[in-house]
């Protein structure tokens, strides 16, 4: 029997942070069986390791309905997990969207945290039929958003639609039409909508909605982070180097907090916790 490890990435808190599935062995899964694996968790996404030598790795990412290319905070939990049985150090993982270097250590109290260096990130506009049709899905209007902060789908592993609302309470309010974002968002290969707001230079709350994997919103997404990451310096919207912390998953009752490191060039780097979770069948 497959073992399915359960974690809560960016929190200490088990009752916090996005829950990640993750499978240390899934060398002998078919697809077919990691995708039922995925769904009968149920969380957001499930991470399935490869070992292919001494901190490398085969990596695949399932949510509930289907594979994604990258996801973050399973990547941060699954760092977590290999250094807890093996000890803090650097790791590889090969994924669908490429080599994500991922290094392990222990902070102030001791406790495990991971950093993934993302793939090159890079962004590009997006249609205003589609845009309308994104905001039609969400119930915002054009006026809800930050003009400071211009909608862009960015990439860091994954494509992220990038919308910034103008206020807080824009960004609590959040109600969407799921079959009509989700069927947007298949068409055009996004994973998440990134909706953020900006409290200060370097601080953001964040939602994620998530249909296309079969999930209202996910509470804390590291892909996303890292896209907005490299959103931000490609539009000079920050000043690297710089760190940002991001805010997410306090509407849902699981707040999570995402520590960003944007350098001048190249990668960008998403730091979290990460927490065992009970097994919910008690076992």
């Amino acid at each position: 029997m497959t073992e399915v490890l359960r974690y809560a990435a960016f929190t200490t808190d088990p009752a916090a942070g996005n829950p990640a599935g993750v499978v240390l062995d899934a060398g002998g899964l078919t697809d077919p069986q990691m995708q039922a694996i995925a769904a009968d968790i149920g969380y957001s996404e499930t991470a399935f390791l490869t070992a292919t030598g001494p901190g490398e790795f085969d990596v695949r990412y399932f949510s509930p309905q289907a594979e994604v290319p990258f996801c973050g905070h399973a990547t941060i939990a699954s760092a977590v997990a290999v250094a807890e049985r093996g000890g803090t150090g650097e790791l590889t993982f090969r994924t669908r969207a490429g080599t994500v270097a991922v290094s392990t250590a222990r902070d102030a109290d001791g406790r495990p945290t991971a950093t993934l260096t993302s793939v090159a990130p890079s962004d590009a506009p997006v249609a205003p039929h589609d845009l309308a049709e994104a905001l039609a899905a969400l119930g915002w209007a054009s006026g809800d958003l930050d003009p400071a902060l211009p909608p862009r789908v960015a990439y860091a592993g994954a494509h992220h639609l990038i919308l910034a609302a103008a206020t807080r309470e824009r960004l609590a309010a959040l109600d969407y039409d799921f079959d009509r974002l989700r069927d947007l968002m298949r068409r055009q290969d996004w994973t998440t909508v990134a909706l953020v707001w900006r409290a200060t230079a370097t601080e953001f709350d964040v939602r994620n909605p998530f249909p296309v994997g079969g999930v209202v919103e996910d509470p804390a997404t590291g892909a996303a982070a890292a896209a907005l990451g490299g959103y931000l310096r490609t539009h000079r919207l920050v000043e690297p180097p710089t760190t940002l912390r991001l805010h997410q998953g306090a509407d849902l009752g699981r707040p999570g907090l995402l520590v960003v490191d944007v350098p001048a060039a190249g990668g960008i780097r998403v730091t979290g916790n990460a927490v065992v979770m009970p097994d919910p069948s008690g076992s």
